[in-house]
């Protein structure tokens, strides 16, 4: 095969670009804000809706070890994350280690499949807060909802043969992040700060609040014997058993998405060798804790039929309300949370694509204009405008069910490369300091890639179509712009 295929970047070239020059990304996060940007990317919409989503759809209660394994998975991979980015301290994430271990071509697959996770995720919540806006005005506030043509996508009709025009409360959350991302990182940090608050303190009052309320039957059995489960849309589901645990765990894999959006801001940590490692494995740690606990306590006050018809996407809210008489004003706060958490959510992931942009375009790889930063603010403004352009457009205009687990895959695959690329460098660089050490390799990030390929095999054949489509639209730009334009071919 051809040898521009494999050429890599220099660690050293690496290195040198990540010092801080007056055409710099400036740093100003420290570990604490590095610990809030991963929670804050982490909790939202897949503790609220994915959860409910598991239980009914392939493991009941035992939907807890499906985010067990989960975690293991994201905390194999999160290890290998911690080393290479306290010894890159590059933006771009699982792109620029790529680029320094296994060559340009992978490292373009991983950069095409990262918007994947970060874009088309961005826009996917984006759109899911649109439509939680609508049950705030509704049910909270006791206001008139927005009218349908103004927040569905041409695409979508009311059961009343109202056509959608325009998803406008999708694009304008979209815009005001990306300004705010625009305006420094600083300041969106201390903004994602808030909402972490926030949102954790409504999931803590869950646990603690609904634990009195659990029913011990519905945790019986705990693992369900294994059957297929039907849904409404006629998909087949392994219910019960190993494979529903499994199929458990790649689904609520998205509640997990965004812990590594944190390494893509290594360039603007304070002391990357340090804040790296906490920032990633610390929000993990969190995270993980908070999931299990609250996965326990939602599937034992509802009961896996809940979920299955009259809950689905509000379920949280839908038991609060059911079960736990009196606390309605909880199930109230639940929406407040649900919106702060997919604001929270946008704005991590928003910051994570346009610092794989950055990162691509300095390669040569994208356009040159997506690698300049602003004068005033140090951030890549032109970057943030152009996938506020793309990522507004297709919250506006695109209904949100497109895209489905590709998100999922997508990250999945990218976590296995990244846990490659430690053993590589290991035998490559043995040489290049390293203040944070994943422990016991190869054995640990080998079995992160087995972890996170089981995962994949739990999504379904369908995902692997659609990422495999997804790849071949990027082979192509690749081949006839990136290679001809990349500085290493020059």
């Amino acid at each position: 095969m051809a040898s521009f295929l494999w050429r890599k970047k220099s660690i050293n070239d690496l290195m040198m670009s990540s010092s801080e020059t007056e055409k710099g990304l400036k740093r100003t996060l420290s570990s604490t804000n590095l610990v809030a940007l991963g929670i804050g990317a982490i909790i939202g919409a897949g503790l609220f809706v994915r959860t409910a989503a598991a239980a009914a759809q392939n493991a009941g209660p035992s939907v807890t070890l499906g985010f067990i394994v989960a975690a293991i998975g994201c905390g194999l991979a999160g290890l290998c994350y911690a080393e290479l980015s306290s010894s890159i301290p590059i933006s771009g994430s699982a792109y620029t280690y790529s680029y320094a271990t296994m060559g340009e071509f992978i490292a373009w697959i991983i950069g095409w499949d990262l918007i994947l996770e970060y874009a088309v995720g961005a826009a996917t919540v984006g759109i899911a807060w649109s439509e939680y806006l609508n049950n705030l005005l509704v049910n909270v506030l006791h206001w008139q909802a927005i009218p349908y043509q103004w927040c569905h996508s041409p695409f979508e009709m009311s059961t009343t043969g109202i056509h959608g025009m325009v998803n406008l409360p999708a694009f304008i959350i979209v815009a005001l992040l990306s300004l705010l991302l625009i305006k420094g990182t600083q300041e969106s940090s201390l903004v994602n700060g808030i909402i972490v608050v926030a949102k954790v303190a409504i999931v803590i009052m869950i646990i603690v609040l609904g634990w009195g309320f659990i029913n011990v039957e519905n945790h019986t059995p705990y693992i369900p014997p294994s059957s297929t489960y039907v849904d409404s849309q006629n998909i087949s589901h392994n219910f019960g058993g190993f494979w529903g645990v499994i199929g458990a765990a790649g689904v609520v894999f998205f509640a997990f998405i965004g812990f590594d959006a944190v390494s893509t801001a290594a360039q603007e940590a304070k002391n990357p060798s340090k804040d790296m490692p906490i920032g990633i494995l610390g929000s993990l740690v969190i995270c993980t804790i908070l999931y299990i606990l609250f996965a326990h306590v939602l599937t034992g006050i509802g009961t896996v039929e809940d979920f299955r018809t009259n809950g689905k996407e509000a379920s949280v809210a839908f038991v609060i309300h059911k079960y736990m008489i009196g606390y309605d004003w909880l199930a109230q706060l639940v929406t407040i949370a649900i919106l702060a958490g997919f604001s929270s959510v946008i704005l991590v992931m928003l910051l994570g694509q346009s610092r794989v942009f950055y990162s691509m375009s300095l390669d040569g790889l994208l356009p040159k204009a997506l690698g300049e930063i602003h004068p005033k603010y140090k951030t890549p403004y032109k970057a943030n405008l152009f996938i506020l352009v793309i990522v507004g457009l297709f919250a506006a205009f695109i209904p949100g069910d497109i895209v489905g687990d590709m998100t999922s895959i997508g990250t999945l695959f990218a976590f296995m490369l990244v846990c490659a690329g430690v053993i590589i460098l290991r035998k490559t660089n043995p040489e290049l300091p390293r203040k944070f050490k994943t422990p016991f390799v190869p054995f640990v990030p080998i079995l992160g890639i087995l972890v996170c390929f089981l995962m994949i095999l739990g999504l379904g054949w369908t995902n692997w179509l659609r990422l495999g489509v997804w790849l071949l639209i990027g082979l192509v730009i690749y081949f006839t712009y990136s290679k001809n334009n990349s500085k290493l071919n020059k």
